[in-house]
């Protein structure tokens, strides 16, 4: 089983400046961005078998990390259209 790249470079690569731009210069975005990395891992770990949770557990975090990446993309859509 190949498990996919869900950071936010790899998400959204033509956006790759306005994230770091972002990750640098608002809080709020890099408070969210450090939550989803951490979402993210969390959802990676346990795909691969390192950690064993619950089906429910992880479905959980992957809506948890769905919500986090559609508010991130809103964000960066908002700061590209300045």
């Amino acid at each position: 089983m190949t498990l996919e790249k869900h950071d936010l470079v790899h998400e959204f690569p033509e956006s790759r400046d306005a994230i770091h731009e972002l990750k640098m210069n608002n809080n709020h975005f890099s408070r969210l961005f450090d939550q989803y990395h951490d979402k993210d891992h969390e959802v990676h770990r346990i795909e691969a078998g390192v950690e064993n949770t619950s089906d429910e557990y992880l479905e959980v975090r992957k809506k948890e990390r769905l919500k986090l990446k559609d508010e991130l993309y809103k964000m960066i859509k908002d700061h590209e259209g300045q």
